[in-house]
């Protein structure tokens, strides 16, 4: 987790840098305020990666003497293919364009089938994959 930190730190400075330039150079507020808030929530990810790396061993990815072959091994379980996320992705999309042109029969709709998507989700069944 110390290289995520890292990249996060990075780009806090880049935005802290950024939002500096736009600030002198425009007089605008809103652009300002906006990197500003980015610097912000950035340094915020930044600090989360680097705390939550002290509680972790260190990993291959954090090591500059590791090899590819530490980092070999069980990466750790993924669960099997399913459909029900798409469906929830597109129901979402429809019930987001029926807010942004207030249809509230399509809002109606749109969450009526996120709600069957996440119960398909929640309840699927697969034949044949053991549960632990």
């Amino acid at each position: 987790m110390k290289i995520e930190s890292r990249i996060f730190e990075i780009c806090t400075g880049f935005f802290v840098i950024a939002a500096l330039v736009y600030m002198f150079l425009t007089q605008e507020v809103v652009g300002t305020t906006a990197l500003w808030l980015t610097a912000g929530l950035s340094l915020i990810i930044g600090t989360y990666f680097r705390f939550v790396s002290r509680r972790l061993e260190e990993r291959p990815e954090d090591n500059p003497e590791a090899e590819v072959s530490d980092g070999a091994g069980d990466v750790g379980f993924f669960s099997p293919g399913s459909y029900w996320p798409l469906g929830i992705a597109a129901a979402a999309a429809l019930t987001a364009i029926g807010l942004a042109f207030w249809y509230p029969w399509l809002v109606t709709v749109g969450a009526t089938l996120v709600l069957i998507a996440v119960g398909g989700l929640v309840f699927e069944y697969h034949r044949g994959v053991a549960h632990h």
